[in-house]
């Protein structure tokens, strides 16, 4: 079974910076068509702006906020533009904040469910009306399209101060699963990687704050150390491929071991 993506076309979201950005490189390296999408256009026009105005460059990037439906379609529609068709899809864009659980008018709530949940949804389901239209509905094993959804160890293991993220995360994966099922028939998987201390731009940003941050993590880390965005990449182009061809509804946990001893008194960054 081959591990290989080359030559499917990839969408990926929160491209701009930290592990989106990694999946998207690292897709691209493997020669995938890959579009980055995220609502930062100089963070994108930085980091892929150049490679994406070559002639014959298999990269393509879309500035919009996702939390708006017609961006949803023009993004689809770039790429339909770009490349004639969509296989992979990676829900990459998420975002961590702090919430108070004993505040009702704490609405952290309902912006991560709508940043980290409705989001992922409501991409998923358009993409794979697209992938289902690509396969023709032909019958067989072929495969239609692969999705891949970013989650959290915070589903599982939280953190109060992190109740909005944890229940987003928790929604997310739940998500998953369904999709899974829904569209099974139509020859298309849906996982997630759910995953631990990575080192973005969040992460480092925590750091410099808090010098005890590092030191804290790792000694929450069976492996100790901090995992680097490139290893969540090689996870997600995995689940991507062919190689991941009998897997779907799983939630691929990458934590160098955090969520199997973590407690509740520390947080998973």
């Amino acid at each position: 079974m081959s591990f290989s993506i080359a030559g499917k076309t990839a969408i990926v979201t929160g491209a701009a910076n930290g592990v989106g950005l990694a999946i998207g490189r690292h897709f691209a390296k493997m020669d995938a068509n890959v579009v980055f999408a995220d609502m930062d256009e100089a963070r994108l026009v930085k980091e892929v702006g150049e490679a994406a105005a070559k002639e014959d460059s298999n990269i393509r990037y879309f500035a919009g906020d996702l939390r708006e439906k017609l961006n949803i379609q023009n993004l689809l529609s770039l790429t339909l533009d770009a490349f004639d068709q969509v296989d992979i899809l990676v829900n990459a864009s998420r975002q961590i904040a702090a919430s108070d659980p004993l505040n009702p008018d704490d609405d952290a709530v309902e912006q991560l469910l709508q940043q980290n949940l409705m989001t992922s949804l409501r991409l998923t389901q358009l993409v794979a009306k697209r992938m289902i239209k690509q396969s023709g509905g032909a019958e067989g094993e072929a495969p239609a399209g692969a999705i891949v959804n970013l989650s959290s160890i915070a589903a599982r293991r939280t953190h109060p101060d992190l109740l909005a993220y944890s229940i987003s995360c928790a929604a997310l994966d739940q998500m998953t699963r369904a999709m899974a099922v829904a569209l099974a028939p139509h020859r298309i998987r849906v996982n997630a990687v759910a995953f631990g201390s990575v080192m973005s731009a969040s992460l480092k940003d925590s750091i410099r704050e808090n010098e005890d941050c590092r030191d804290e993590i790792i000694r929450n880390t069976p492996l100790a150390r901090i995992a680097s965005p490139g290893e969540v990449a090689e996870a997600a182009r995995f689940l991507a491929s062919d190689g991941a061809g009998f897997m779907t509804g799983q939630i691929l946990t990458v934590d160098g071991g955090r969520s199997l001893v973590d407690t509740v008194d520390s947080a998973a960054h």
